[in-house]
């Protein structure tokens, strides 16, 4: 199948925020995490990223979940001067970790979600700026 980045965000998006209004943190947590990963990996593809023809994966630099890729995007970002495309400093996933995905559902709180929810939430103003600069044709 095709790597598609952008349809990977939304859909992922569009669950977990039907996961979140019925408090199901664990699992909408780890569906912001992947869909921030697949936003921001979807911009570093139209700022000139290229897919493995084979594998349909990035390269090194766009490899990796959300808590290693938020700073990769900066770096690549920075590295080709796509201005106005900046993320925070912090990283909001710093504590997101793709191995969560076993853990008890118990050790989730609203607060811990809602941060990656905050972060998702930066990813998603950049991804509608590249629509609406043309940057990305959806």
């Amino acid at each position: 199948m095709e790597t598609d980045f952008y349809d990977a965000y939304k859909r992922h998006l569009e669950d977990a925020e039907y996961l979140y209004q019925d408090s199901r943190w664990a699992n909408a947590d780890q569906l912001y995490g992947y869909s921030a990963e697949c936003g921001l990996k979807c911009l570093m593809q139209r700022f000139g990223m290229q897919l493995d023809a084979r594998t349909g994966m990035p390269p090194n630099e766009g490899r990796g979940h959300i808590d290693e890729i938020w700073i990769k995007y900066e770096t690549y970002r920075a590295g080709i001067g796509a201005t106005g495309y900046t993320l925070p400093g912090e990283n909001p996933f710093d504590n997101w970790n793709i191995s969560q995905r076993y853990a008890n559902k118990s050790n989730f709180s609203q607060a811990i979600v809602d941060l990656h929810r905050l972060g998702v939430e930066t990813v998603k103003q950049l991804v509608n700026k590249a629509i609406l600069e043309g940057r990305l044709a959806i």
